[in-house]
């Protein structure tokens, strides 16, 4: 679908259908633009024939005199309230109203959208970025295709200016973000490590400043990654780490970068997890779709920065070769950890990984990971947990969140809640206490991210809410905002 900026004009619309913005208390600017020339959309609005209620779609349906030849009112309440996740509801019913239509091209005016606190450039980006994301469904593994919609072209229409920019920027964030929900979506037994590097090399394939190695399981040994192989030895299929690097700065800045957890599916090893929704595992490796979905974003938006996503992935199974709860690995930094549950092991291998990735020097690293249920205990679905060793770092993310509105929450890591790692036989345990089991997992990565500054977002109850609705492609978003905003 292609989308554009074109002048608000509405005796000029050149598409066959017009949404138009209709607020309870005030005219928008197209209800005054319509009222003007039209007597029968002054007349149906005078009447209250035409639903001001927030998302509710009402189509006008055999009149003549209008600038258009289908015209639909959107709902969008009280225009006090019109936040952003009003906007975010109207966006929702357009998309859906662009699903079901049977027109080839259509028109909205983005003035009328505009939230209070925000520009007309955001509203740009984030209606493109919500209308594309809207329209991806999945279909990989399914006999039947979903059928294309008919639309073909939509107009952003608005008297401030050329859009296009924006629209551009929406259009990338969305590609990102369907990228993440469709690796996410995919089952383990076609999305597994094979696949991902697979993924990776073809990224490295479409754009030219995007470098990919693949380092195999034989290297990790040979690197010391005991946490790491602790994990994927109970696994035919060899994990990997896949490192994707984005040349966009001078060779000596330092880059930022994204760790990934990759864990294509988990059983729970031998601490294994009860068969009633062990389906939903497919989606432990939501934090590595987030760094593919950032990666392609990125290799779209060309910002000048160097950027490497790094990804852990691996299987955790059961087998014969599998790790045993009560077994001492000693991880690639030298220190030893005690496995306490072997359902515990996406910190596992992100702390290897995490040293791993100290010898690009980064100027910063973030880990994202579907790490643990306390989370969505803690926050449910709305917010991503974030932690980080600098103040600094972790409010620029938390602000990156509330710039793209796929907000996250600052989360303590007090010393107080560590002393729930200390093991009789090792370092530290894998596992802590139920109290608290994000900020004890998030304690846990921080000993392995001291040289740097480091951040971990636990997106347990972000990257996805459940079976039916699938992967979020969160928190592709939060994640470029962050790196657009280093930019000189």
């Amino acid at each position: 679908m292609k989308l554009f900026s074109a002048s608000f004009d509405l005796s000029s619309v050149a598409q066959q259908q017009l949404f138009v913005i209709h607020f309870s208390d005030k005219e928008s600017s197209s209800i005054a633009a319509l009222k003007a020339s039209s007597s029968v959309v002054a007349q149906l609005l005078n009447s209250d024939a035409i639903s001001t209620k927030l998302g509710n779609v009402t189509p006008l349906i055999g009149h003549s005199d209008l600038p258009a030849q289908r015209i639909s009112f959107i709902g969008a309440g009280n225009s006090a309230d019109f936040n952003e996740t009003a906007f975010f509801k109207v966006v929702a019913s357009l998309a859906g109203e662009l699903k079901s239509s049977t027109v080839t091209s259509a028109a909205f005016t983005l003035d009328d959208l505009k939230p209070a606190q925000r520009s007309i450039e955001w509203t740009a980006a984030k209606a493109s970025e919500a209308l594309l994301a809207a329209l991806y469904k999945y279909d990989t593994t399914k006999s039947k295709k979903n059928e294309p919609i008919s639309v073909t072209e939509v107009a952003l229409l608005s008297s401030q200016g050329d859009l296009d920019s924006a629209i551009s920027t929406g259009q990338a964030m969305a590609k990102g973000v369907n990228v993440a929900r469709e690796l996410g979506n995919l089952p383990a037994n076609i999305c597994d490590p094979d696949y991902l590097a697979q993924q990776a090399r073809e990224l490295g394939q479409n754009y030219s400043h995007i470098d990919v190695d693949i380092l195999e399981e034989e290297q990790l040994l040979e690197m010391g990654m005991g946490a790491f192989m602790a994990v994927s030895q109970g696994s035919d299929k060899a994990g990997k780490i896949i490192v994707m690097k984005y040349n966009g700065a001078s060779a000596d800045e330092k880059p930022h970068v994204l760790v990934g957890k990759g864990l294509t599916f988990d059983s729970g090893g031998i601490s294994i997890k009860p068969a009633a929704g062990m389906e939903e595992m497919k989606w432990d490796m939501l934090g590595a779709a987030s760094v593919f979905g950032a990666m392609n974003t990125i290799a779209e938006l060309k910002p000048k920065l160097n950027i490497i996503g790094v990804v852990a992935t691996a299987e955790n199974m059961v087998s014969g070769g599998a790790t045993r709860p009560g077994d001492v690995v000693t991880c690639m930094n030298g220190k030893t950890v005690e496995i306490i549950n072997t359902d515990a092991e996406g910190r596992l291998v992100l702390c290897d990984t995490l040293t791993y990735v100290e010898r690009f020097e980064p100027a910063s690293v973030i880990d994202i990971a579907t790490l643990t249920g306390a989370i969505v205990v803690g926050l449910g679905h709305h917010a991503t947990a974030v932690y980080a060793n600098k103040d600094e770092l972790q409010a620029q993310i938390v602000t990156a969140g509330q710039e793209t509105w796929d907000r996250g929450w600052a989360m303590p890591m007090w010393q107080d809640y560590r002393e729930q790692l200390d093991s009789p036989y090792a370092d530290l345990r894998n596992v802590g206490s139920r109290a608290g089991g994000s900020i004890t997992a998030a304690l846990y990565l921080s000993e392995f991210a001291e040289n740097y500054p480091w951040a971990h977002l636990d997106i347990a109850g972000t990257g996805w809410e459940n079976a039916k609705a699938g992967a979020t492609g969160r928190p592709v978003g939060m994640l470029v905002q962050y790196l657009l905003n280093q930019q000189g």
